[in-house]
C-alpha cells in the first residue's frame, strides 16, 4: 500500500497519531519515516508503514512552510510590543506550562474535537449525516484555547466549520451530533444542520454558511454588550432584558471565527473600522490554514498576514503557531484578557487542515493532497502535545491513553444520543416561519416595564423636552391631515423608541435625518449608542443590526433608498432564516424601512428604479409591507418594531413628501391585511362593469387619479392597496373577486419574477372559480428603467394603462 493510502486511513480512523513522522533534511525537504515505538505503543490504532517507499514518495516540500522557530519568545515579543504586556504580566499565562490539570484539560478538549470530527466523518459515510459537512481535523489547538479562555456569557459567532467551536464553547456534544443527524434532539431541532449550530444557553450564536457574513453579526453582538452597560440592562434566565445593571466587573466579549481566505472579504475592513470607532469588545480569531476552500490562499490574496490588518485602525494583532496548543492557549488567554479590559484585537492561528473542504470535495487544487499527507504527520497539534509532555515527564503514556479513552466514550455517547433522538415533526417547519403569527394584534403587546426608568437615566431633561415638542408638532400635523409619509414614520419611530428603550436605529446620514427625515432627531435624543450613523454599506449595518437583534434589542434599519439594500442581500436573507434555522431559539426583531419603487416620470435611471421588493419576496421568514399613505406608514411601522421577526417596509420614493393625510394615532395596523380604498358601485357590479384592482406604492396614486376616468366610461373598480405583500391577504382579494369576477394587477415590478407574477399565480391556483377572465397584469417591462421619460413609458405602467385594462376586461377583450 502506498504512503497516500496509509496517511488517509490514519487521518480518518486514528485519533491523534499516524504511522509516520517527518523530519527536516538539510535542504529543507521533508522525509517520511516510521513513527517512534513510543507513539506506536500509545496508540493501538496506528497503521504500520510499508518497509520500502519509492524515491518520489520519500520527500516533500510544502507549498506553505510551517512557522520556523516560532516558540513562546516570538509570541511574548508580540504581546509586549503590540498589546502592552510586561514580562511580569505574562507570568500569569506561562503558568500553564507547569499546570498539569490545565494541560490535561487542554488535551481532552483537543481530543474531543478530533474524536468528534472523526465520528462525524464515519457517520457521514454511513449516510446518517447528510448535506454539506466541513471538518476541523488538524486545527484542534483553536477549540482547545477557546475552551480555556472563553466564558459562557461571551457571544460566539463562527462559520460553517463550527462543530468543535460549539463544543468548546460549552455546547453538549450529544445535541450537536443530533443536529447533524437532523434529529429533534439537536441544538436546533434538526432545522439547522451541520453548518448552523446554535445554542442559546451558551450564547453560541452560529454557525453561518455564507462566507464572512458572521463578521458584522459579531460586531452587532459586541455593540449589544455596550448597550447593556449604557442602558444598565441585563439578561434574565430567558435572555430577555431586565432592569438590572450588569455587574461592575462585566467583561463579556464577542468572538468571531473566520478563515484567512474569508478575511480577505471587505466585511473584515468594515468591522475593524466599527470595532475601532466604538471600541467594541470584539476578538477576531483568524484560522489560517492556507486554503481558501481548497485554493492556496496566496494564489488569490497578496497579503495573508491578517493579524496586521488592524494596524490602520489601532487594533493590535498576533500570530501564533497552531501546532503548539499550549502556546496558542497562553497567547489566547492574554489576548482575550486584553479585549476584556482594553478593546478589539485579532488573533491569527497558523494551522493546517487535514481534510478537504468537505467529504465530497475532489481536492483537485494545486498541491492540496500532498500537503495533507505531510501536515498530518508534521503539523498535528495532538502529536506535538503528546511528544512534548511525555518527553518532559508531565504525563505518562498511560495517563494520556486513559484521557483519550474517556473522551472517546463521550463521543460514542453523543452518537448514541443522536441515534436515539426522534425526527422532528413535519408541522415544525411551518411553525418556525415567523416568531409572531401573521394575525398578531400588536396593540396588545405590553411595553417594557422599565421604559420610564431607562429613559430617565439615559435622556437628559433638555433632550426629552426637545423630542416631546417634536412629537407634539408631528401629532398636530397628523390630526390636521398635513403629515407626510416620512414624518409619519419618524413619529412612529420616536414613539416606539421611547416606549421600548431596547429599540435602536441604524442609517446613513442619520444625524441629518437622511433623505426623508425618517431618522430625524434620533441621535440627538438617544445618543450614538442607540442611534448610529453608519458607513455607506448597507450590508454592514444590516449585519450589525442582526447581531443586536439576536441579543435582546430591536434594531431599525433605515435605507436611504431601498435599492441600496442590494448590498445587504446576504444579511437580509439570513435575518429571514434565523428564527427557523435556530429551531426557534433566536427571535430576529429587525425592522428595515426605506423609500423605493418606480413611479412614472421618476427620472432616476435604472439603478434607483429597481423593484427590490420583488427581489426579497423569495426570502423566507420576512414580513414585507408597503405604505402609500401616512396612515399606513405610521401604523405599519409601529407594528413592525413590535414584531419579533424581520420586517421590511417599502414606501413610495416619489411620494415621501408629496402625500399627506391624517393618522390614527397610537394605533398599530395589522401586518397581514390589505386595505380597500375604493369600492365599486353596486350598479357597476350588477352590470358586470366592475374590476378588482390590486396595487401598491405609486400604483395607489395612479389608480386613485384614474377612478374618475374609469367611471366616465361607465365602469368602476374595487381599489385594494396591497399593504402586505407577504403574507398576502387572499381573504380581502377573494371577497372583492366574489363581487367583480375580474381582476387587474398594477404592478411596480418586472413581468418576470415580479410581485404581480406571484399574486397572479396565487389567484389562479386558489380563486380560479371566481374569475370570468384571465388575470390582467400591468407589470414593468423586463428592460432596465430608462432615464428619459419618452423611453420610460415603454417600461413603467401608469394610470392610463390601468384605464385601458379595465375597459378591456369589461368589454371581454382580454
Amino acid at each position: 500500500m502506498k504512503f497516500s493510502q496509509y496517511a488517509l486511513a490514519s487521518a480518518l480512523f486514528a485519533s491523534t497519531a499516524s504511522a509516520f513522522s517527518i523530519n527536516n533534511t538539510p535542504n529543507n525537504a521533508f522525509v517520511s519515516k516510521k513513527s517512534s515505538s513510543s507513539n506506536s505503543a500509545l496508540f493501538s490504532s496506528t497503521i504500520e508503514a510499508p518497509t520500502a517507499l519509492a524515491e518520489d514518495e520519500l520527500s516533500f516540500e510544502p507549498m506553505r512552510p510551517p512557522l520556523k522557530d516560532f516558540g513562546w519568545e516570538k509570541i511574548s515579543e508580540q504581546l509586549t510590543s503590540s498589546f502592552g504586556y510586561s514580562e511580569a504580566d505574562l507570568e500569569k499565562y506561562t503558568a500553564l506550562d507547569g499546570d498539569k490539570e490545565g494541560l490535561m484539560k487542554l488535551y481532552k478538549d483537543m481530543q474531543m474535537a478530533r474524536g468528534f470530527e472523526n465520528a462525524c466523518n464515519q457517520q457521514y459515510m454511513q449516510g446518517k449525516i447528510r448535506g454539506f459537512m466541513h471538518l476541523d481535523n488538524g486545527q484542534e489547538s483553536i477549540p482547545g484555547m477557546v475552551a480555556s479562555a472563553i466564558k459562557n456569557g461571551d457571544k460566539k459567532y463562527s462559520y460553517y466549520r463550527e462543530h468543535t467551536h460549539a463544543i468548546a464553547s460549552g455546547v453538549a456534544p450529544g445535541p450537536v451530533m443530533a443536529e447533524l443527524f437532523m434529529k429533534e434532539g439537536g441544538t436546533c431541532k434538526g432545522a439547522g444542520g451541520s453548518m448552523h449550530i446554535f445554542d442559546k444557553p451558551t450564547y453560541f450564536q452560529g454557525g453561518w454558511a455564507l462566507v464572512s457574513e458572521q463578521l458584522p453579526y459579531a460586531a452587532g453582538a459586541a455593540k449589544s454588550i455596550l448597550l447593556d452597560r449604557e442602558l444598565k440592562l441585563s439578561d434574565d434566565e430567558k435572555q430577555e432584558k431586565v432592569d438590572v445593571a450588569p455587574p461592575e466587573d462585566d467583561d463579556r466579549i464577542s468572538i468571531v471565527f473566520i478563515g484567512e481566505g474569508g478575511s480577505q472579504n471587505g466585511r473584515m475592513a468594515e468591522i475593524l473600522n466599527a470595532a475601532a470607532k466604538d471600541n467594541l469588545p470584539l476578538l477576531v480569531i483568524v484560522i489560517d490554514n492556507g486554503r481558501a476552500i481548497n485554493t492556496f490562499t496566496p494564489d488569490v490574496a497578496t497579503n495573508s498576514d491578517v493579524y496586521k490588518q488592524g494596524e490602520h485602525y489601532g487594533i493590535p494583532g498576533i500570530l501564533v503557531d497552531g501546532a503548539n496548543a499550549a502556546d496558542v492557549t497562553k497567547a489566547g488567554k492574554a489576548v482575550v484578557d486584553y479585549v476584556r479590559t482594553t478593546g478589539p484585537a485579532i488573533m491569527q492561528v497558523h494551522t493546517y487542515r487535514f481534510n478537504g473542504h468537505s467529504p465530497a470535495d475532489p481536492e483537485h487544487e494545486r498541491g492540496r493532497k500532498d500537503e495533507k499527507k505531510w501536515a498530518r504527520d508534521e503539523q498535528d497539534p495532538l502529536k506535538f502535545f503528546e511528544n512534548k509532555y511525555i518527553e518532559n515527564g508531565t504525563f505518562t503514556e498511560d495517563e494520556l491513553k486513559a484521557a483519550r479513552k474517556e473522551v472517546l466514550a463521550e463521543v460514542k455517547a453523543a452518537v448514541k444520543f443522536a441515534d436515539e433522538s426522534p425526527m422532528p415533526p413535519v408541522e415544525l417547519a411551518k411553525e418556525l416561519e415567523y416568531p409572531d403569527a401573521p394575525d398578531t394584534d400588536y396593540n396588545l403587546k405590553p411595553a417594557p416595564a422599565f421604559a420610564d426608568e431607562v429613559n430617565a437615566r439615559t435622556i437628559s431633561a433638555d433632550q426629552m423636552k426637545t423630542v416631546h415638542n417634536h412629537i407634539a408638532t408631528l401629532r398636530e400635523k397628523a390630526s390636521a391631515g398635513e403629515i407626510t409619509i416620512g414624518d409619519a414614520i419618524n413619529l412612529a419611530i420616536h414613539e416606539e423608541m421611547l416606549r421600548d428603550p431596547t429599540t435602536t436605529i441604524h442609517a446613513e446620514d442619520l444625524q441629518a435625518g437622511s433623505s426623508y427625515d425618517i431618522p430625524k432627531l434620533t441621535q440627538q435624543t438617544y445618543g450614538q449608542i442607540r442611534a448610529a450613523d453608519e458607513i455607506i454599506d448597507e450590508g454592514h449595518f444590516i449585519g450589525k443590526a442582526l447581531g443586536e437583534g439576536m441579543n435582546g434589542y430591536r434594531p431599525i434599519v433605515e435605507l436611504m433608498n431601498t435599492n441600496f439594500g442590494i448590498y445587504g442581500m446576504a444579511e437580509i436573507s439570513s435575518a429571514g432564516n434565523t428564527y427557523a434555522t435556530t429551531g426557534g431559539q433566536f427571535d430576529m426583531p429587525m425592522t428595515i424601512i426605506g423609500a423605493g419603487g418606480t413611479a412614472p416620470n421618476q427620472s432616476l435611471g435604472a439603478e434607483h428604479s429597481q423593484p427590490f421588493h420583488a427581489y426579497v419576496m423569495g426570502i423566507p421568514g420576512l414580513k414585507i409591507c408597503t405604505a402609500a399613505s401616512p396612515a399606513a406608514a405610521y401604523g405599519i411601522t409601529k407594528s413592525m418594531i413590535r414584531d419579533n421577526g424581520p420586517c421590511f417596509l417599502f414606501a413610495p420614493v416619489k411620494m415621501m413628501k408629496e402625500a399627506k393625510g391624517t393618522v390614527d394615532l397610537d394605533k398599530c395596523l395589522p401586518l397581514n391585511k390589505a386595505a380597500l380604498l375604493h369600492e365599486a358601485s353596486a350598479d357597476s357590479v350588477a352590470a358586470g362593469n366592475a374590476v378588482t384592482v390590486l396595487t401598491y406604492l405609486h400604483g395607489v396614486k395612479e389608480s386613485q387619479i384614474s377612478i374618475a376616468e374609469i367611471q366616465d366610461e361607465g365602469m368602476d373598480i374595487d381599489l385594494i392597496e396591497l399593504r402586505t405583500l407577504k403574507p398576502l391577504d387572499m381573504e380581502t382579494i377573494a371577497k372583492s373577486l366574489e363581487r367583480t369576477n375580474k381582476i387587474c394587477i398594477l404592478d411596480e415590478s418586472t413581468k418576470s419574477g415580479g410581485v404581480g407574477a406571484t399574486i397572479s399565480a396565487a389567484i389562479s391556483e386558489e380563486l380560479f372559480d371566481l374569475l370570468d377572465a384571465p388575470v390582467k397584469r400591468l407589470s414593468m417591462d423586463d428592460a432596465p428603467v430608462p432615464y428619459a421619460s419618452s423611453m420610460e413609458k415603454a417600461v413603467v405602467k401608469r394610470g392610463s394603462d390601468l384605464v385601458q385594462a379595465v375597459i378591456d376586461l369589461c368589454s371581454n377583450c382580454v
